[in-house]
C-alpha cells in the first residue's frame, strides 16, 4: 500500500492517550498539513519513516512521576525539528530539560483567560484568549533554556517556549473547540515546522488515483462491495475514474434497504460510468430470516449470507486480483489505545473476511478521515443526498424491525422512516443530526380513528448528535417538527396508531435499537 508520507512532509503526533488526540491531527490536516498519529513510545524508526518535520507529544492521563508514565522513544527529543507538547507533553519536555512539575493545589479543568500571552506560538494572535484546560500537575520551575509565554490566575506556567531548540509547551488543549483561538495557535507551530501546506481534496485526490493505479496495474481487475453509503460510494468512482471498467462493483439487495435506495445508488453510480451489478437477493434473505427474533442471531444470518452471495456473484465476474474495501483512518490508527493497525474492523458492511482470502486489498482511504472523504466525494461528483449522508448499518432494517422480520412490516418501516428523513431534510434539520431513524416496535396499542376503536403498531423516531458515535445526545429537535412528524405518519401510515421519540443517551442506550 503506498502510504502519502512517502512524498509528504509530515508533522507526527505520538500519541499519550488523550481523548482528544484525533482532533490535532484533524485541526492539521484541514490547515493543509498531512498528519499522522502514531502510539507515545513508538520506535525512533517507525518515526522517521513517516518523514516527520514537527513533533507534537499529545496529552494523556499519566503523570511525568508515574513509574510506568509512557515515554516517547529515546533519541525522540534529540529530532533537529520543533517539538510542541501538549499538557502531558509539556510536563514531559519540561520534566526532562529539567525543570520541576508539581501536583498543583487545585486540579483545573475547564474554560480559563490566558492573563497575558506572547512568544512564537501565540504570534499574529491578539485580544481574549480563553483556553480549555485539563490537568493537575503544573510546570512549578523552569528548565533551562525556556521562558514562560502565557500565564492564567490559577497555573502561573500556561506556556513555556525554547526559542533556540524549537520546543514548545501548552497548558491547554488548543485542538477543541472550546479554545477559539487554538485553531492560530496550531497554525503557528505549522508555520514554525515549515511544513507544506498541500494536502487539498484536489491533491489527495490525484494522489490517491496515482496510488491505485500504482498498486493495481495496467491489467488488475478490481472487486469492490457496494452498500450504499458515503464511503462506498465514494470509492467505487475513485476506482471508476482509476481502472475504467477494470472494476466490478457488486450492490446486493438484501431487501432491507430504505425506501429507493437502491435505485438512487444505482442511478448516481451508473451516472457516473462506474460499472455497477446490482443482486436481488431479497427473497433469499428473508427466506433465512423468516421466525428470527433475536438480533445477534439476525445480524449473524446477514453477515453469513451476504458474504454468501457475494462469493457466489463474484464467480460469475471474475477473476479478481484485487478486492476494494473503504477502510478509514479512524480504523487503523496505531493509538495509545492498543495496537490499532492489527485489528482492523471487520468487512464494512457486515461479517469478517474469510481467513485465506484470496484476494490483494485496495484500500485507498487508509489515510482518510471521514470528513476527507466528503471532500473528495465532493470532486468527484457524488449527489449531496449520498455524499452528506448518516451512516447506516449493514443489516439495514432487519434490526430496526424489532422481533421478528416480514414483508409487510419492513413495508410499514420504510414508509415511516422515508417520512421521518425527509421530514427532516425539508425543515433543515437533517445535517443537524449525526443519525436519524425510525424503529417498528412490536408493541400494539389501542386508539381511535374517525369513530372507530384501532389496534395498531407503535412506532419510535431515534435523532443523535454525536462526534464520534462512542458517545451521543439525543437530538432536541423542536416540538413543532415532532409534532407535524407525528401527524404525517399517522395520516398516511394506517398500520401505525402511536408516534413516540426516544430521548435516550449513549450510553445507557446505543443508537440502534437492536
Amino acid at each position: 500500500m503506498t502510504q502519502p508520507s512517502q512524498h509528504h512532509q509530515t508533522v507526527v503526533i505520538l500519541d499519550f492517550g488523550s481523548q482528544f488526540t484525533r482532533l490535532i491531527a484533524r485541526r492539521f490536516r484541514e490547515m493543509g498539513a498531512y498528519s499522522v498519529i502514531l502510539p507515545g513510545t513508538a520506535p525512533l524508526e517507525r518515526i522517521q519513516q513517516e518523514q516527520p518535520v514537527g513533533i507534537v507529544l499529545s496529552g494523556g492521563p499519566s503523570s511525568v512521576y508515574d513509574e510506568n508514565a509512557p515515554k516517547p522513544a529515546p533519541g525522540v527529543l534529540d529530532l533537529n525539528m520543533p517539538i510542541l507538547g501538549v499538557c502531558y507533553g509539556m510536563q514531559y519536555l519540561a520534566h526532562e530539560a529539567g525543570g520541576d512539575v508539581k501536583r498543583a493545589g487545585k486540579r483545573e479543568y475547564g474554560k480559563a483567560d490566558l492573563t497575558e500571552y506572547g512568544g512564537e506560538l501565540f504570534k499574529g494572535i491578539e485580544g481574549e484568549f480563553v483556553a480549555w484546560m485539563s490537568h493537575s500537575d503544573s510546570v512549578t520551575q523552569l528548565p533551562q533554556g525556556y521562558q514562560v509565554v502565557a500565564k492564567t490566575e490559577d497555573t502561573p506556567v500556561t506556556a513555556i517556549e525554547n526559542n533556540e531548540t524549537k520546543r514548545y509547551g501548552v497548558q491547554f488543549h488548543p485542538e477543541v473547540v472550546h479554545t477559539p483561538k487554538g485553531g492560530q495557535l496550531l497554525g503557528n507551530f505549522l508555520d514554525i515546522c515549515g511544513v507544506s501546506r498541500d494536502w487539498t481534496p484536489q491533491h489527495i485526490l490525484d494522489e490517491l488515483i496515482a496510488g491505485v493505479q500504482e498498486q493495481v496495474g495496467s491489467e488488475g481487475r478490481v472487486l469492490l462491495g457496494i452498500s450504499g453509503g458515503v464511503d462506498s460510494s465514494t470509492l467505487a468512482l475513485l476506482l471508476s475514474r482509476a481502472v475504467g471498467d477494470r472494476l466490478t462493483a457488486v450492490f446486493v439487495d438484501h431487501g432491507l434497504l430504505r425506501l429507493n435506495e437502491r435505485e438512487q445508488v444505482e442511478t448516481a453510480l451508473r451516472g457516473a460510468g462506474v460499472n455497477v451489478v446490482t443482486v436481488d437477493a431479497r427473497e433469499e434473505f428473508m427466506r433465512h430470516l423468516d421466525g428470527v427474533s433475536d438480533p445477534e442471531q439476525k445480524r449473524k444470518i446477514i453477515g453469513r449470507e451476504f458474504i454468501r452471495v457475494f462469493d457466489r456473484e463474484t464467480e460469475k465476474y471474475g477473476p479478481f486480483e484485487f478486492l476494494a474495501q473503504g477502510t478509514l483512518y479512524p480504523d487503523v490508527i496505531e493509538s495509545a489505545g492498543g495496537e490499532g493497525a492489527a485489528n482492523i474492523k471487520s468487512h464494512h458492511n457486515v461479517g469478517g473476511l474469510p481467513e485465506d482470502l484470496a484476494f490483494k486489498l485496495v484500500e485507498p482511504f487508509r489515510t482518510l478521515f471521514k470528513d476527507e472523504v466528503r471532500e473528495i466525494a465532493k470532486l468527484l461528483g457524488l449527489p449531496d443526498d449520498i455524499r452528506m449522508r448518516h451512516p447506516f448499518p449493514g443489516p439495514g432494517l432487519a434490526i430496526r424491525c424489532l422481533g421478528a422480520i416480514t414483508e409487510e412490516k419492513l413495508d410499514i418501516l420504510r414508509r415511516v422512516d422515508d417520512i421521518f428523513i425527509s421530514g427532516l431534510r425539508e425543515f433543515g434539520l437533517y445535517d443537524q443530526c449525526s443519525q436519524a431513524l425510525a424503529v417498528l416496535t412490536p408493541i400494539q396499542s389501542v386508539g381511535v380513528m374517525g369513530d372507530e376503536r384501532t389496534y395498531s403498531y407503535t412506532v419510535a423516531l431515534r435523532a443523535v448528535t454525536t462526534g464520534d458515535f462512542m458517545t451521543a445526545e439525543w437530538a432536541r429537535l423542536p416540538y413543532e417538527f415532532l409534532g407535524t412528524m407525528s401527524n404525517r405518519i399517522v395520516n398516511q401510515v394506517h398500520e401505525v396508531n402511536r408516534v413516540v421519540y426516544d430521548i435516550t443517551g449513549k450510553p445507557p442506550a446505543t443508537i440502534e435499537w437492536e
